[in-house]
């Protein structure tokens, strides 16, 4: 079976989309230019990156001079995030323990510089507690960040309520979030939400891989965080492709046109797979929000009485691709950080199965997915004692 044939962690990475490829061709070819003044090919290379930036910022709310080009999403973390940092200079942060491995390793690292950080727990869905928001927020807050979609259980984080918060504190709190998972699958008006930084990736929505955009309202100062000569972008100096922007472009030209189609179509996927799974294999259980409260391309399940690094393995072989825990926390075979802080116990963040669809995905996919995994399932309970207990006492 070939490799990836039917590909269902797209939260990691997901197809280039041909429209995205045709676009980026020229720009690999005859306009190979960097930006620059007084000579036709840097002022040909302006107006396209200027084109870019209009259609990265009409899709979030956004002014084009506020989108900054990055060479992926956890760099564009990292340049808010530091350079916030750099502004500020100390006070206190709030981020939660189920947030993204790019929001908690700045975290430990603010802390190496003198920062104070606070971590909010969550509930058994993974949602954080407004009230402990509340309660952790001091004079010195300065910082709050967030995973808009949680890239585990694909639980959505109430943005909107999570600013009125911040808006009401007596001191300015910057709202930094990872929509990494989040843009492309729901609205993000960075306006409505109130936030001050934000980054994204083009590979998560069917763009180019290797190049992001860091959202930075307007009046916000970030400190520099890397140093070298302007090509394309003040706070990433050195060279981008102008080729990836335009493969980006097109990418969310593309969700963009209808939205909430394209989030209503990935909906009816998820559906149709989750519902298919309960109906084939007994024992599992969803983890994350259910319905409209999680991201419509993620369903992440526990399947009692085995282990997803097996079925994951052994999916492969069919030419299936799916992740088991988080693919940013399973090396190791450790129990997924996430899963355990809502409440999971070690056999279920082992037996855990994580399915992101894509526009690409079909329900053929997930029929054949859904046989095999129902096929893989018998057979490895076949060799669980504890399964074959549980079978014997409902006898």
């Amino acid at each position: 079976m070939k490799p990836g044939n039917i590909y269902l962690d797209n939260c990691v990475s997901s197809k280039l989309a041909p429209e995205a490829l045709e676009a980026m061709i020229p720009y690999f070819s005859e306009k190979f230019w960097y930006p620059g003044s007084f000579v036709s090919t840097g002022e040909s290379a302006n107006d396209s990156l200027a084109a870019f930036s209009s259609v990265i910022a009409a899709s979030m709310g956004a002014m084009p001079e506020e989108i900054h080009f990055t060479s992926g999403g956890t760099l564009a973390n990292n340049i808010a995030i530091k350079g916030l940092a750099a502004s500020l200079k100390r006070g206190h942060v709030i981020v939660s323990v189920v947030d993204y491995p790019d929001l908690l390793t700045n975290a430990a690292w603010l802390e190496k510089q003198g920062f104070e950080v606070s971590y909010l727990g969550a509930d058994k869905e993974a949602r954080i507690d407004l009230n402990k928001l509340k309660a952790e927020i001091r004079p010195d807050t300065v910082l709050f960040m967030t995973t808009a979609v949680n890239h585990v259980v694909g639980t959505i984080q109430p943005l909107k309520e999570i600013h009125e918060i911040l808006k009401s504190a007596a001191n300015k709190i910057f709202f930094h979030v990872d929509a990494g998972q989040a843009y492309g699958k729901m609205p993000l008006n960075v306006n409505d939400f109130g936030i001050d930084t934000m980054s994204v990736s083009a590979h998560k929505i069917h763009g180019p891989q290797g190049i992001g955009a860091l959202y930075v309202r307007k009046g916000t100062k970030l400190g520099q965080f890397i140093h070298g000569v302007k090509r394309v972008d003040g706070l990433q100096t050195g060279g981008l492709s102008i080729a990836l922007i335009a493969g980006f472009a097109k990418a969310v030209e593309l969700v963009f046109a209808d939205l909430d189609a394209s989030i209503r179509h990935l909906r009816e996927l998820s559906d149709y797979l989750l519902e298919g799974l309960k109906k084939r294999i007994p024992y599992i259980a969803l983890n994350g929000a259910p319905g409209l409260s999680r991201a419509p391309h993620n369903v992440n399940i526990s399947i009692d009485y085995i282990e997803g690094e097996a079925i994951t393995m052994m999916l492969d072989m069919h030419g299936i691709t799916v992740a088991t825990g988080s693919a940013c926390a399973s090396q190791g075979l450790k129990a997924n950080y996430v899963l355990m802080a809502i409440g999971k116990n070690h056999v279920q963040s082992h037996g855990s199965m994580k399915f992101t669809l894509s526009r690409y995905t079909t329900k053929e996919d997930l029929d054949f997915t859904i046989d095999k995994l129902a096929e893989i399932t018998e057979e490895l309970r076949s060799r669980s004692p504890l399964y074959n207990a549980l079978k014997k006492q409902e006898i």
